[in-house]
Parts: C-alpha cells; structure tokens; sequence
C-alpha cells in the first residue's frame, strides 16, 4: 500500500528521470532483436533463457559507463575517442558502427513492412518506403525535447510481449528450472546462438547512442552542465542515470526473456524450430495461440521498429559527426544540422534500398548480430579506457564494482567470441 501512494505520488518525478537508459533500452528490443530471440526459443526452447540473466549486469555496466562518459565530458564516445586513440581506430570502429546499424536498419523497416502487410494487407514495398520516410521526418522535423516524450510512449509497445505470454499456456516450473539450472550444450549452433544474443543484447550503436543522448540532455536544458565543469550537479545526475540505467535495462531483459519464453512455449513446442523474421514469428503464433497473441506480437514488431530505427540512424549520425568534428545533434534545425540529418537521411534510405534488394535481410541481420558480439569486446575495451581516463574523466573516472563489472562484461564478450571461434575452426 505504501509502495502505491509513492508511486501515485511522485510518478512524475520518477518519469523525469526515465530517458536516454529507458528509450536504450526499450531500443534494444527492436524487429531484429525479436527475430534472434524468437529464432533462439524456436530452436532450443527454454534452454537459452538463462542469457537474459547472464546479460542484464553486463548490459547495466556498459550502458552506464557509456552514460557517465557523456554526462561528465559533454560529448559522445566517438568524440573522446577520436582525442585518445589513433585516427584508423577510430574509423575503423566508427565504420563497423555504420555497416551493422545500416543491415539492423534495413531488416527493422523489413519486419515492419511485413507486419503491416500481414495485418492490413497491401504492398509491402510501399510500406518499407512509407516506413523509411515516417522515421526521417521525425528525426529531422520535430525537436528533440518533444520526439523523446514521443520515444517515451512508444516503450510501452513492449508490453504487448508480455501479453502474449499470458495469452499462451505456459509451463512455469519448467521455465524456473530452465533459468536456474541451464543444460549448456557446447554445439557449435548452440555458442553462436549464444554470441547472437550477446551481440543483439549488448550491441556498439547502444553504447554511442546513450552517452550521446546524456549529451543531448545537457544541451535540452539550460541549467544542465557536464559534470567536469560544474561537479556539484553530480550527485543529482549520477543518481539519476543509475535509475535510468538500471530500469531501462530491465525493461529490455525482461522483454527480451518473454520473447524467447513466447517462443518457446509455441513454436518450439510444436515443431517450428526455424524462424527467418520476426514477422513470421508473428503469423507463426496465429495458429497456435490465437487472433489475440498475434496482434499483440505484430503491433509490438511496428511499436519498436518506429523507436528503434532512429536510434540506430541516429547513433551513426552521431558518431560519425563526432569522428569528423560536424555539428550534430537533435536538438539543431534542419538547415544548422544538414550533414548530422544528412547521415540519419542516407542510412535510413540505404536501409530502405536493402530491403527492395535479393540479399536477405534477416539473414545478414543474424550474422550481423555475430559480428556486433565478436566487435563488442574492443569497443567495450575503448570505453572502459576512457571511463578510467583521468585526463578525460577528471575525478570521476570509474572504480570499485561499476569498473570490476565492466571489465568482467568486456571478458564475457571476448570469451564467448573466442569460444565459437575456435568451435568453428575445430568443426571445419
């Protein structure tokens, strides 16, 4: 009762603090995600739910260390990169960023034509088009502090994941002993998968993409100031990005954990072991589970589709403004920010472009989620480096459990990578 009357009373002070960790990482959750987490319950049931455990710490220390580069610094990882690291690095990770945001991008608007197509049926192609057209007109045309009020609702499209488990049976005791004591299989299906979901769950353009946004804050309000200029702001924003972190995390997690236990529960349990798309995951619940799950599941696909593909263009137009010194931000007009939404405009196209040509987007898109698993572990690197930069970070380089997680989230990523490696190698 107590819990009720606080969160009835101090609701908006508790949304105040929900932004760039909330919209990361409902972001998180995008078509593509979905596809690779329907594609992992389809395939091995309930017994890669214990990932979503694995993760949530690992993506909570990251993100964070992400956050507090941003808001200490006033600006993005690319930009303190760019003063610490050899120019070639720096193009080198900002590049990967570009060509596995473009291929996420392209199957996201893909998955979205197809579920619009599939529920009121209609020209896919044109769908991927007006699709395309609808996420560049909202990065370019509504300003920043009114398009994140409107990324903060689209987060609730992921509930509609949660209602379709409810809306299945579900064994609940064999989820709990799944989740507990997990029966680790060391196939070579079975790792990838597993570098897959890291790669999809704690993925590069996440990490860009909220340390920006804590710079973008700084600049949406006045009294905000990064905290190297002005630390006594610090106790108050830590505070705050730690909430914003840590629930936005969970939301992500626990989306992601239904997701795969939905798929488990229907596709898996009757024999559909092969998923290409999370669209077709979506026609896929219809026989099985009903009209109701699948709404639900394709509203969702459409809900985070329209928020996950700006922060995917916009964590590239960020970086690579960054990287060459351009003006970037949300917060510009059209005309101030022509290169910064020139990038946001071409990575949406190309991805549009994607999806009209034969290469497979979800397909490239599962292997691009390998890929961001085996890149993850040296731009986590990069970022820790700069995290316990003193020269950068002043005195509030990290230290004690936030630096010894980050660090430990850096060796799973490097171990899981180095893992299906040599399983690759070993089978070929």
């Amino acid at each position: 009762m107590l819990a009720k009357t606080y969160l009835k009373n101090n609701a908006g002070a508790v949304a105040q603090k929900l932004g760039p960790g909330l919209i990361t990482g409902a972001a998180d959750d995008d078509p593509s995600g979905i596809a690779a987490y329907s594609q992992a319950g389809a395939q091995f049931g309930y017994g890669l739910l214990w990932t979503m455990l694995l993760t949530y710490p690992l993506m909570v220390s990251i993100q964070l260390v992400s956050a507090r580069i941003g808001r200490v610094t006033g600006h993005g990882l690319a930009w303190n990169m760019r003063g610490q690291h050899p120019s070639a690095i720096v193009f080198a990770v900002v590049g990967l960023l570009l060509v596995a945001n473009t291929i996420n991008i392209a199957a996201d608007i893909s998955a979205m034509a197809n579920a619009l197509s599939i529920l009121i049926g209609g020209p896919r192609h044109a769908y991927t088009v007006a699709v395309g057209m609808l996420c560049v007109v909202l990065q370019i045309f509504i300003p920043y502090a009114r398009y994140v009020r409107v990324l903060k609702w689209l987060t609730l499209a992921l509930l509609a994941y949660v209602g379709v488990v409810f809306a299945v049976g579900i064994s609940w005791v064999e989820v709990l002993a799944a989740v507990l004591v997990p029966k680790i299989t060391l196939t070579s299906e079975y790792v990838t998968t597993i570098v897959a979901i890291l790669g999809t769950t704690i993925s590069p353009y996440l990490f860009f993409w909220q340390a920006s946004q804590e710079c973008e804050e700084i600049r949406a309000c006045k009294a905000d100031q990064p905290l190297r200029r002005h630390p006594e702001q610090a106790a108050k924003q830590i505070r705050r990005m730690k909430i914003d972190t840590f629930a936005g995390m969970a939301v992500s997690n626990a989306i992601g954990f239904f997701i795969m236990l939905t798929a488990a529960a229907t596709l898996h349990a009757h024999g559909a072991l092969e998923i290409q798309s999370s669209a077709q995951a979506a026609e896929a619940l219809l026989p099985i589970a009903g009209q109701f799950a699948f709404l639900l599941f394709s509203l969702g696909i459409i809900g985070t589709g329209l928020l996950a593909v700006p922060v995917l263009a916009g964590s590239s137009a960020f970086a690579l403004s960054e990287t060459f010194g351009w003006r970037g931000s949300l917060n510009l007009s059209p005309l101030q920010g022509v290169r910064f939404y020139g990038i946001i405009a071409v990575s949406t196209f190309v991805g549009v472009g994607l999806g009209f040509s034969p290469v497979d987007p979800i397909r490239a898109l599962y292997w691009a989620a390998v890929v961001n698993g085996v890149i993850s572990a040296p731009i986590m690197a990069a970022t820790m480096l700069l995290a316990s930069n003193r020269k950068i970070m002043g005195k509030f380089t990290i230290g004690g459990p936030l630096k010894a997680l980050g660090w430990g989230a850096t060796g799973v990523m490097a171990a899981a990578a180095l893992v299906m490696v040599s399983h690759h190698l070993l089978s070929s």
